[in-house]
Formats: C-alpha cells, sequence, structure tokens
C-alpha cells in the first residue's frame, strides 16, 4: 500500500468515520490476488526496483503489460536556453495473463453489498458487470519484468522493470522532432502484449495553457495546438464517483454505467476549442482503473493525460482508501510533478468539493505565484452524504483561497455558468 494513503487530514478522518468507510473496508477483500504466486527471485529481487539486474523480459504466452498515457515536455532552464529535447515519464504495469478469472464469490459479495437483484433487474448481466470490472483487481502481477516499445521512427525503447507493484516509471528521452500538439503511438513489441492499446504521447511545449482536471469531461475531436494547459480532477469532477459514500462509489465503481457530470463534456469541449490546452486528469482512483476510466475518457473528453494512484493491486479494500484517504498530499505531490514539467504554462484547474481540490489548487497557486491563472470548483449539492458537512459552507472556500485573488477562483453548480469565465482566458 502507498505510503501516501496514510497522510490523512482531520477532515479526511472525520468523514470516512462519519460515513463507515473503515467498516467497509474490513468487510472487503484484501487478498483477491497472492503474492504466493509470484516466483519467489522475482518476489526478492523486486525490491531493487528499476537497478534489479536479473529482471527478465514479459513472456506474451503468459504475461501482459499496460502502458498509461504520457505528456512529452522540454525541460526549462532558469537562463535562456536553445530548447532541449522532448521528454517523458513512462509508466507500465506487468501482469499475469488470464489470472484473477475465478471471482463469482467476490461477486456474489459486492452484488449482496449493494442490495442488488431486489429492484427485478437482471441479475445475471449485472454480476457479468460487476465481474469485468472486478479483474483488474484480481489479477496477480508481475514484478521484476521489463518490455520493449517501438516508436513510429522505429526506436527501441526498454521500460521497466517494475518494482514491488509490479509498476514501473522513467523518464525516456528519445522521442525526435514534433510540434506542439502533436500526438503519436508508441507500442509494445510484440503489439499483443498490451491488451488496452498502445501508448498515446502529447506532446507540449513549455509555453501555453494546461488544464489540471480532478473529474471527466465529450466526444474527441481533433483541436489546433495552442499553449493552454488543464488540469481536471476525475472523480465527481467529470464523471459521477459519489466519493462522499462508500457505496456510492463501489456502485459507480462495479454497478452503474460511467456517466460523466452534466454539462461537463460540453464544456471541456469548449475549453478545447477555445484555448487549444495540454490536459492532465488527476485522480485519486487507483491504477486498476486504468483501463475503464481510459475508455470513458476517450468517449466523452478531449485527449490528455491521466495521473492515477499506485495504492491497491489484488486488493479491493484499498479502492475506498485510495478515493478518501490523503487526497490532499498525493494531489499536492503530483501537481508539483506537473509543475517540474510545465512551468511556464497557465494553468486552469478544475475540481469539485467532494476531496480536497480547492485547498490543493489554493495551495499551489501560493506556491508558485503566476502559474495557475484560474480554478473552476464544481460545489457537490446532489448527493446525500454531503449534507450537514461543511465541504459546500464559504468559509471552507475562502479558508481553501486564502491569499488567491477573487477573480481567480470560482465556484460553480452548472458548467453552463463558466463559459464567459474560458471566454476571458483567451486574452491572457
Amino acid at each position: 500500500m502507498n505510503s501516501n494513503l496514510m497522510d490523512e487530514t482531520p477532515d479526511d478522518f472525520k468523514t470516512r468515520r462519519a460515513e463507515g468507510f473503515p467498516d467497509h473496508e474490513k468487510d472487503l477483500p484484501k487478498h483477491l490476488g497472492s503474492r504466493f504466486n509470484i516466483p519467489l527471485a522475482d518476489d526478492l529481487s523486486s525490491y531493487l526496483g528499476e537497478h534489479n539486474p536479473i529482471a527478465r523480459e514479459v513472456d506474451p504466452a503468459t504475461e501482459v503489460v499496460w502502458l498509461l498515457d504520457n505528456t512529452a515536455y522540454r525541460p526549462v532552464h532558469r537562463y535562456p536556453h536553445k530548447p532541449q529535447p522532448w521528454q517523458a515519464e513512462f509508466v507500465a504495469a506487468y501482469f499475469e495473463k488470464d489470472s484473477g478469472k475465478d471471482l463469482s464469490v467476490w461477486v456474489a459479495d459486492i452484488a449482496n453489498k449493494l442490495g442488488l437483484g431486489q429492484k427485478g433487474e437482471n441479475m445475471e448481466d449485472v454480476k457479468a458487470t460487476i465481474a469485468a470490472r472486478l479483474v483488474p483487481f484480481a489479477q496477480d502481477i508481475r514484478p521484476a519484468r521489463f518490455v520493449n516499445v517501438s516508436f513510429p521512427n522505429g526506436d527501441i525503447e526498454k521500460l521497466g522493470p517494475g518494482g514491488r507493484n509490479a509498476i514501473s516509471s522513467q523518464t525516456v528521452g528519445t522521442m525526435g522532432d514534433h510540434r506542439d500538439g502533436d500526438t503519436v503511438t508508441v507500442n509494445t513489441v510484440p503489439p499483443e502484449l498490451a491488451p488496452n492499446g498502445s501508448m498515446n504521447i502529447h506532446f507540449a511545449e513549455p509555453e501555453g495553457w494546461a488544464v489540471i482536471s480532478g473529474k471527466l469531461p465529450a466526444p474527441l475531436v481533433p483541436y489546433p495546438p495552442t499553449s493552454l494547459t488543464t488540469y481536471t480532477d476525475i472523480d465527481d469532477s467529470i464523471k459521477i464517483t459519489m466519493t462522499p459514500s462508500a457505496i456510492g462509489i463501489l456502485k459507480s465503481t462495479f454497478v452503474d454505467p460511467p456517466t460523466p457530470i452534466p454539462g461537463m463534456p460540453h464544456l471541456y469541449t469548449y475549453i478545447a476549442r477555445t484555448l487549444s490546452p495540454t490536459w492532465f486528469y488527476l485522480s485519486a482512483s487507483p491504477y486498476n482503473l486504468h483501463p475503464f476510466l481510459r475508455s470513458f475518457l476517450t468517449q466523452h473528453y478531449p485527449l490528455g493525460t491521466t495521473i492515477l494512484r499506485d495504492a491497491s493491486w489484488m486488493n479491493l479494500s484499498g479502492l475506498l482508501q485510495s478515493l478518501t484517504q490523503g487526497t490532499e498530499h498525493y494531489k499536492n505531490s503530483r501537481c508539483e510533478k506537473i509543475h517540474t514539467w510545465l512551468p511556464n504554462r497557465k494553468m486552469l484547474c478544475v475540481g469539485d468539493s467532494t476531496q480536497s481540490d480547492p485547498e490543493v489548487y489554493g495551495d499551489m497557486y501560493r506556491r508558485y505565484e503566476g502559474w495557475i491563472r484560474a480554478i473552476f470548483i464544481r460545489k457537490v449539492v446532489d448527493v446525500a452524504e454531503m449534507d450537514g458537512t461543511r465541504k459546500n459552507e464559504p468559509g471552507r472556500f475562502e479558508k481553501a483561497f486564502r491569499g488567491v485573488p477573487r477573480g481567480v477562483w470560482r465556484v460553480f453548480t452548472d458548467p453552463g455558468e463558466l463559459y464567459e469565465a474560458v471566454d476571458a482566458l483567451r486574452g491572457m
């Protein structure tokens, strides 16, 4: 379990206990998969991470790889300097093929916890949905593995090896010449190793806009490149996750069809057309949900890089912890990383009131003056668990945005309120 999960704020502590999260977590399986299925040499050598001398290449017959999309950037120097070569953080995860299939007991358990089968639902269809979404939590991981990937220009790069959680993360700089706004695909060698498809690399020059979004946005349309970056939070900002409720999280994750927040896809399409930003989707969701979220984003929102949490392989209770415990520390650390990549971009930050988005964005604004140009926070009013909390009180927002000019941040309930604010960013 990632240590960041222990960075629980007093508000996290109070909310989690008021809604019974610890009790629900005790009842959820912690060992859907098992480290005993990992060869001993791999398990022990995985402590060495990328320096593992006995790591092995992924075996196409028995193993698979997930490739996560990323954003390529040019390092920025303090003093004037010629443009630096492109580089990006490459993240891959390694699994045993076709593991985690015998899930009938856990499927029935989740259905029972959610009270399903009492309202005339077609339980066979419901259970099939639960089983399909449960598989990424139950797959046996394969640490101490590496994979070769191919670039469009024919270059081959080695990724990995993965560490204890079978995830590898490294900076790669062999990407050739590209322009701001380009997107290229990188494939495993052979391509069949990656059941979720190729990796998309989005190129972002140092100057421009970016969006950091903590919730998900409309059908994808290619937009002409510009210099805005958008950072958006996914959970309850652009996708309904019901993060104040343990049962809500389980239901939206394992049963409900993925649903965008009404009006957010259209707003994100408008932002993309108006500002042509680079997009980052920051979520406290664990890596297990990568295939689910990637499919959802592809259907509803502009292309971008999804940043997820290394928290709960083979551990279902970790899903609730990942989404509700230590999210402020986690999101702060990821915003810091984005700042190291793109310190000169103008940032538009989108989030909601369910988690710590106001506090995170306020802190980042104060820490890096001039980096964040606008903050949009959706006030979540359609979730019963938000009633009686201080999360929507004006005082909470005033405290979170202490020292942030009032014209920079705004709280909204209807995305339609934001179009004029987006237009005002165009001239910055």
